[in-house]
């Protein structure tokens, strides 16, 4: 007893932090609605400002910490996502699949004009979702639809159920991102207790426990597969890898900049060949594999069809993209997403190449700082940017000296408030919103890429 009186007496103001923050969580999750916009900015910034004084400007114990993270997590168990519908086309793709459809085949719509809905609670989940994602087909890769299946096998037939099931994998998906990234900042001689600018951040409790977006899945492969690479086990590290692919195409973007990790050894050129190849063999064999049961040549066109639209007919959240964008109006009068689409995967594709071959990756924060340095660089030209995809990059950011990610990771809120037209009933974004949250993001950036000192960090443990 005494014992504990004195734990909760050196550690009373961390845990005075967490019950507020619990209540805010508590709040968000079963009190707000997306359209409370003043409501929405003040939780979020309060909450953030406790997660940032937690962090550091508290000396906790790590299981503290940990603890800490599980609770606010927990909060959200039995709450439905209030600033996302995609969950609504997971329980769909779910569902389908436990009733022997391939998901890629046919847009929800298309059962619902047809009259034949073959799934409980499938009107519901239609309106859920709404008519843009309900009229394209399924873009989730195998691992995520897995994920979704096992949601479903959760006891019960509600959509709640299924809710739940959901964000239970997601919950063990952020432990086990939390376990391997602390073994890999030991590895890399790191601040262990950098992991909780990731697991603590409530803009990630919020868009994966919260809204359930699997981007937490997929970063725990990552992370999983990073290990596994830096401590030499390339095979299996390739196998997580594929894992991390199969959950969200975009681990892609990383494949040729593993490059120079391969070619640093002192061994024969053959030999680091043979490892090169065979590692990428290994991630796309593997792919192909999970993704085998679905295959077929409407697939093919289905999914190709869908990841198109990500390029050249969405529009989110963008920032160089609205630039050329409005340069294309200028000039020609009308929207030019057909053409800057195109164009954008080329220049992307160009930065990377760059980056791969004539930068230092060879040590392994350098090549994690290369891998976040992609896919920022693919985030500012993309034509959509919808706030969950700034998890990836905060997780990198953790192994590295910058901190633009943990910025956006709170600046990202404002997309949530790009339809606010005071005083007019526009459903185009508020380019001023989205402005502001680039200019911040953008400053620090630039800050720490040209003036901010640059402290060194070493890989003692790994060499």
């Amino acid at each position: 007893m005494q014992l504990n009186l004195a734990l909760l007496k050196l550690y009373k103001t961390p845990v005075l932090i967490a019950l507020i923050s619990c209540v805010l969580f508590l709040v968000f999750a079963y009190d707000l609605e997306r359209t409370q916009y003043l409501k929405l900015v003040t939780l979020y910034t309060v909450l953030f400002g406790l997660f940032y004084w937690l962090v550091k400007k508290q000396n906790c114990n790590q299981k503290l910490l940990s603890a800490i993270a599980f609770l606010f997590r927990a909060i959200f168990i039995l709450s439905i996502p209030n600033l996302s519908q995609d969950f609504y086309r997971f329980i769909w793709d779910g569902s389908m699949i436990l009733k022997g459809f391939n998901p890629y085949l046919n847009t929800v719509q298309s059962f619902i004009d047809s009259g034949n809905i073959p799934i409980v609670n499938g009107q519901e989940l239609y309106h859920g979702m709404g008519l843009l994602n309900a009229s394209h087909y399924s873009n989730y890769p195998p691992i995520n639809q897995i994920c979704f299946v096992l949601a479903n096998l959760f006891p019960g037939t509600s959509i709640l159920s299924s809710v739940i099931g959901l964000r239970l994998i997601i919950i063990a998906a952020d432990f086990g991102t939390l376990y391997f990234g602390k073994k890999l900042l030991t590895k890399l001689n790191l601040p262990v207790q950098n992991i909780f600018w990731y697991v603590l951040n409530p803009f990630i409790i919020i868009e994966l426990t919260g809204n359930l977006h699997f981007e937490g899945v997929m970063i725990f492969f990552l992370i999983w597969s990073l290990y596994l690479l830096i401590s030499g086990r390339w095979q299996w590290a390739a196998v997580v890898f594929a894992l991390s692919v199969s959950t969200k195409l975009i681990p892609l973007i990383f494949l040729p900049l593993v490059f120079q990790w391969f070619f640093k050894t002192n061994t024969s050129l053959l030999l680091k060949m043979t490892k090169l190849i065979g590692f990428y063999a290994i991630v796309l064999g593997v792919t192909f594999l999970l993704f085998t049961p679905f295959i077929s040549v409407q697939f093919i066109s289905n999914y190709s069809k869908t990841v198109g639209l990500w390029f050249q007919n969405f529009e989110f959240n963008a920032s160089l993209y609205y630039l050329a964008r409005a340069i294309g109006y200028t000039f020609r009068g009308y929207n030019e997403i057909g053409i800057i689409g195109k164009i954008i995967p080329v220049i992307v594709v160009l930065f990377i190449m760059i980056i791969t071959f004539f930068r230092n990756n060879k040590t392994p924060i350098q090549l994690i700082t290369a891998m976040l340095l992609a896919l920022s660089f693919y985030y500012f030209t993309a034509t959509t940017v919808h706030p969950w995809y700034v998890a990836t990059l905060l997780m990198l950011s953790v192994f590295t000296t910058y901190k633009f990610p943990l910025v956006w990771s709170f600046v990202i809120i404002l997309s949530y408030l790009a339809y606010i037209h005071i005083g007019t009933a526009s459903k185009s974004e508020n380019l001023w919103i989205i402005s502001l949250e680039y200019l911040a993001v953008y400053g620090v950036l630039v800050w720490e890429l040209w003036f901010k000192p640059k402290p060194t960090l070493t890989d003692q443990s790994y060499k």
